[in-house]
């Protein structure tokens, strides 16, 4: 049976990091679905076509299309045994519908690990970016920060905050977030799919815990 693993994370917590990982790790395609959209776009298929007449008017993607785009991915040989779905479904009706798009092909969600991550580590995590003016390197006040405050290590250029690396942008994308994401994340609870997974510790650990989480799974301990 195929392993269709849904792992969430707001930003900030890693999800992306840790969705690369847990494919190669238990070999499973990494179906990301802005990757998705950006090689329909490119190479002009026809759901890419489709999706941009609805970008081009400033329009949300319909979730038909996006669940079109996400099964017409599954259905390629290397998703035989199953994928770690990135950055998608966003909202219930998403969920629903790949539920049902996913049981009329008899497979099935397996599991939702949950990177779970405070609002005031996301915020330091995600706010505290500097970037280069003139080579464009990038630091972090806490987790990289330059040699000299302001001043770039590689080029000596100045070091500059961009505006969506603000604290008040990051804040405003985090809350967005959770307003939208609370209720989904409950939908999996419901189905006993979550697993919540500390996203407060360090990169390893998360990924170790992920694997004891996916391992328990597959053995029958999460019901």
């Amino acid at each position: 049976m195929a392993q269709n693993v849904i792992i969430f994370g707001p930003p900030g917590a890693g999800k992306g990091t840790q969705a690369v990982f847990l494919a190669e790790e238990l070999k499973l395609a990494h179906v990301a679905s802005g990757d998705l959209f950006r090689e329909a776009l490119s190479k002009q298929t026809k759901l890419g076509q489709l999706a941009k007449s609805f970008m081009d008017r400033g329009e949300l993607v319909p979730d038909d299309v996006t669940i079109a785009m996400v099964m017409e991915r599954l259905a390629k040989p290397d998703c035989a045994g199953g994928a770690i779905l990135d950055g998608f479904p966003r909202t219930i009706d998403q969920a629903v519908a790949l539920e049902k798009a996913l049981s009329e092909k008899g497979y099935g969600i397996t599991q939702v690990p949950y990177i779970k991550v405070s609002e005031e580590t996301l915020l330091a995590r995600l706010a505290g970016r500097w970037t280069c003016r003139n080579c464009g390197a990038i630091f972090h006040q806490l987790f990289g920060p330059p040699n000299e405050a302001g001043v770039c290590d590689e080029c000596g250029g100045e070091l500059f905050q961009r505006a969506d690396d603000t604290p008040e942008t990051q804040k405003h994308r985090i809350e967005v977030y959770f307003e939208q994401t609370s209720p989904l994340i409950e939908f999996f609870r419901d189905r006993n799919l979550l697993v919540e997974i500390d996203g407060e510790q360090s990169i390893e650990d998360v990924r170790l815990a992920l694997l004891d989480a996916i391992a328990e799974m597959k053995s029958g301990g999460i019901s």
